[in-house]
């Protein structure tokens, strides 16, 4: 999952949370007591919804054996036929499930699912902006000058990212 953190109203990292939270398990400690917490936000690159990232020091190293590989049983409800024909796949269901479904995070998302992760994302960074009512209804209507003229009085970062959600093929 890829993440984009905010200090404040500013980009201070963006990618795979593994690559920087050392660096910004540094950065809190140098912030001190006072810092609020609230002025340290992650959001996911793909639904724009606020992560928590776990920026405690890690746990001692696992002891040897074998590891864990990260499979997790569930219980999928499907119709006979869809069984039927999961069974006549090359390498029976769980393959051709997680085929399936690693197919579908390829195709990536859609126009839609883009506007909500950018609503998402506004709804927290820039909600008590002025420009923001009227610049979600731009959003969703497709009025992409309008919601440009709206975000100026926003940070740039801010209105970035969220051109960056909203529209990730124009980025």
């Amino acid at each position: 999952m890829a993440v984009t953190v905010f200090y404040k109203d500013d980009v201070i990292a963006r990618g795979q949370p593994g690559d920087f939270t050392q660096a910004l398990r540094d950065f809190a400690r140098d912030l001190g007591p006072l810092a609020r917490s609230s002025d340290l936000l992650a959001f996911d690159d793909d639904t724009g919804r606020q992560v928590d990232l776990d920026l405690t020091e890690p746990a001692a190293p696992r002891p040897r054996g074998r590891p864990s590989l990260g499979v997790e049983a569930r219980e999928v409800t499907l119709l006979p036929r869809h069984w039927e024909w999961l069974a006549a796949q090359p390498g029976g269901a769980s393959v051709t499930l997680r085929k399936l479904v690693e197919a579908a995070m390829r195709a990536g998302r859609s126009e839609r699912e883009c506007l909500d992760a950018a609503c998402r994302f506004l709804t927290v960074m820039a909600g008590d902006r002025p420009g923001y009512e009227e610049a979600i209804r731009a959003l969703y209507s497709g009025d992409r000058e309008n919601f440009d003229a709206l975000c100026v009085l926003w940070p740039t970062p801010i209105a970035d990212h969220a051109r960056l959600l909203a529209w990730p093929k124009e980025a």
